[in-house]
């Protein structure tokens, strides 16, 4: 089960988001499905396409079970294999 203290060691693949704070104004607000990531981006999936959007000069909000999570990207900035089970 994914809660507020684990997110960051759970897989993000699948999961809705919106990046909720940003060095970039331009892209605060904007949500989509995760679709892929790398070490230092994610790819969603968003109304007007796919975007690929850097992890770590961002805060990303999750809603896991009605409850709304705020994740700063540079806890998530590694690999997807090296963060699972780590960790938080």
């Amino acid at each position: 089960m994914i809660t507020r203290d684990n997110i960051t060691m759970h897989e993000l693949i699948g999961m809705n988001t919106e990046i909720s704070n940003s060095s970039n104004p331009h892209i605060v607000g904007l949500k989509g499905k995760i679709v892929d990531e790398t070490k230092s981006m994610i790819t969603l999936s968003t109304a007007k396409g796919m975007k690929s959007i850097s992890k770590s000069n961002n805060e990303w909000k999750f809603t896991v079970d009605g409850k709304e999570i705020i994740v700063n990207g540079s806890r998530i900035a590694k690999r997807s294999s090296d963060r699972l089970g780590a960790k938080a």
